[in-house]
């Protein structure tokens, strides 16, 4: 099987715990042992405040957006030495793919502004024709609404991923750089482009994405592509 997983910058680097990196180096490593696995990092709360700092400093959104990238990439290479990985994470996706090919393991950041680790995830998904994409993030699922915000929010099980569109662009939390949401408006579009099976799960412990991509047992909000609603 050929797995993308997406490991928020928060999930796996909240306050740059080696324990916490170790963990998803270990886990990442043993399913790559049995599958093609690509692990797309985020940059969490780090570079939420270079970008915060940079934005007070007069810097205009793509510069805000090449900051957090670095950050990414950062994190990526974090991780990969975690796993003993490659020093350098691909900066576009035809490496990233050549990468997972030769090694079946890769690990990158962010690839150009304009675009989150989200939808990078997403669109490695559609270009290597992955099996199952993960994102791993702070939250158990995809809400009705922010469940930080609000404790009447509901989970989706189960979610069209037109319905999922919808949702996530009435929100609108396709914003500027640094914006935190477990999905975005171009990831969500590109999930449903590609029909890619798609969970969106609390990834604060790696253990539930393994027990997600080795067992197929989760506790999140499957994304279900539009032909099999459709059909």
């Amino acid at each position: 099987m050929k797995v993308v997983v997406s490991v928020g910058g928060s999930v796996l680097a909240p306050d740059l715990a080696a324990d916490r990196v170790a963990a998803y180096g270990d886990v990442l490593g043993a399913l790559a042992a049995e599958h093609e696995v690509a692990a797309v990092v985020g940059g969490g709360r780090v570079a939420r405040e270079y970008i915060d700092a940079a934005r007070q400093l007069g810097g205009n959104e793509i510069e805000l957006d090449q900051l957090g990238i670095g950050v990414t990439r950062l994190n990526a290479r974090l991780l990969g030495a975690a796993m003993e990985g490659p020093v350098k994470p691909p900066e576009e996706y035809d490496a990233a793919a050549e990468s997972l090919r030769r090694d079946g393991l890769v690990v990158m950041g962010g690839v150009v502004p304009g675009q989150t680790t989200d939808a990078v995830a997403a669109a490695l998904a559609e270009y290597v024709e992955a099996d199952l994409l993960v994102y791993a993030t702070s939250v158990p699922g995809v809400f009705d609404a922010d469940p930080n915000e609000d404790p009447d929010a509901e989970r989706y099980d189960r979610l069209p991923a037109a319905d999922l569109v919808e949702l996530v662009a009435s929100g609108g939390s396709l914003g500027s750089a640094g914006s935190n949401a477990p999905i975005d408006l171009l990831a969500a579009k590109l999930v449903q482009r590609s029909g890619t099976r798609t969970l969106v799960l609390d990834g604060e412990d790696p253990e539930r994405v393994r027990q997600a991509v080795a067992e197929g047992e989760f506790d999140g909000t499957e994304i279900v592509p539009d032909a099999e609603v459709e059909s």
